[in-house]
C-alpha cells in the first residue's frame, strides 16, 4: 500500500485534534529529527495527557514513526505528511475524493481525483527521497545544507513550488502543458491528465506530426514564457487519446538568462531527436532544431 493509499484510507477517520498534533509535528522537524514528545503539546494547544493518549494511534495509522532514546521523539511518515497537503486541498474546497494512481515514478506519484464541483484532475505527490541526497544535490539547483539528516519533506515542498510557478508561466502562453489549479505543501493539483508516456508507443500515427509538435511546444516555451525544460525526454512527453502531446514534470527548469541555458537547451532537443531517430526513424539535425527554436524560421 502506497503512502497516499494510507493517507486517503484513515484521513475520514481522524480528528481535529489529531491534524493538530501532526501539524504541531510538522512544525518543529525544521529544528529536529525527531521531535520530543514534551514539545508538541503546547504548538498543538493541547493538554499534555492527550497528546500521550493521541500519538499511539497515529503510529499505529502510519503516520507517524518514533524513536526511543536520551527521549522520545516524533516525526511525520510520507503518509503522516500526505495527510496534512490532503487536509488543506480539501479545506480549501479543491479536492473531494481520490480514484486510481495515474503513474508512479522515481520522484512522484500522481493520481487523479475529483473536486467538490466534479472536475476530474491530476494530483502530483512529490517524493524527492526516493533520490539519494548526493544525486539531488549534484542534480538539482535547490537543495540546501541541513543540519539534521536531510528534510526530503522541505526538498519535495520547494520543488512543487517550482513547478507550480513554472506551469503557471507557461499555461497562459499555451504551451501543452497542464493546467496548474492548486499547490500545498508538496502537492501539485492540476488539469486531467490522459494519455501515456511517449516512450509507451512502439508506433505513432504520425510520428513527423508528434515531433513537429513537440519543437513547436519547445519553441513557445522558449520564445514566450522564457522557460527550459532541462529535463525534456521521451519519459515526460504525454502522448494524449486526441492524439496531441502534453509536456509535464518542470521542478528543473530554468529560464533562458540562466548562464548555461544554451547547454540546455541543446541537451533537451538532443534526447528528443535521437529518440525520434531511433524509434521512428526521423532524421532532424540538431542546427536546424535549434535555429527553429531561436530564429525567426518557419
Amino acid at each position: 500500500m502506497s503512502a497516499v493509499d494510507i493517507a486517503v484510507g484513515v484521513y475520514r477517520k481522524l480528528e481535529p485534534e489529531d491534524l493538530r498534533i501532526l501539524q504541531a509535528i510538522e512544525l518543529q522537524m525544521k529544528r529536529y529529527e525527531y521531535v520530543p514528545e514534551d514539545t508538541i503539546h503546547k504548538p498543538a494547544d493541547l493538554p499534555p495527557q492527550e497528546v500521550a493518549y493521541r500519538l499511539p494511534n497515529l503510529r499505529k495509522k502510519g503516520l507517524i514513526r518514533s524513536r526511543r532514546g536520551a527521549y522520545t521523539g516524533y516525526s511525520l511518515t510520507t503518509a503522516g505528511y500526505d495527510t496534512l497537503a490532503i487536509n488543506a486541498l480539501v479545506k480549501a474546497n479543491v479536492l473531494e475524493a481520490f480514484g486510481k494512481p495515474l503513474g508512479v515514478g522515481k520522484e512522484a506519484d500522481v493520481y487523479d481525483a475529483l473536486t467538490p464541483a466534479g472536475q476530474q484532475v491530476a494530483v502530483k505527490f512529490h517524493r524527492l527521497g526516493r533520490t539519494s541526497f548526493k544525486q539531488t544535490k549534484r542534480k538539482r539547483g535547490y537543495v540546501t545544507k541541513y543540519t539534521y539528516t536531510p528534510d526530503w519533506h522541505h526538498q519535495s515542498r520547494i520543488a512543487t513550488k517550482k513547478e507550480y510557478k513554472a506551469l503557471e508561466i507557461l499555461y497562459p502562453k499555451g504551451v501543452a502543458v497542464p493546467k496548474p489549479i492548486k499547490q500545498n505543501r508538496h502537492v501539485l493539483v492540476m488539469s486531467m491528465i490522459e494519455g501515456a508516456e511517449l516512450y509507451h508507443y512502439s508506433e505513432l500515427p504520425n510520428p513527423q506530426a508528434v515531433l513537429n509538435e513537440i519543437l513547436a511546444n519547445i519553441r513557445k516555451a522558449y520564445r514566450d514564457a522564457h522557460i527550459i525544460h532541462v529535463d525534456l525526454s521521451p519519459y515526460n512527453i504525454i502522448f494524449q487519446p486526441n492524439q496531441h502531446i502534453l509536456i509535464i514534470d518542470w521542478p528543473q527548469y530554468v529560464t533562458t538568462k540562466h548562464p548555461n541555458a544554451q547547454q540546455l537547451l541543446e541537451r533537451d532537443l538532443q534526447n528528443v531527436l535521437r529518440y525520434f531517430q531511433r524509434k521512428h526513424k526521423l532524421k532532424t539535425k540538431l542546427k536546424e532544431a535549434l535555429a527553429y527554436i531561436k530564429e525567426d524560421t518557419v
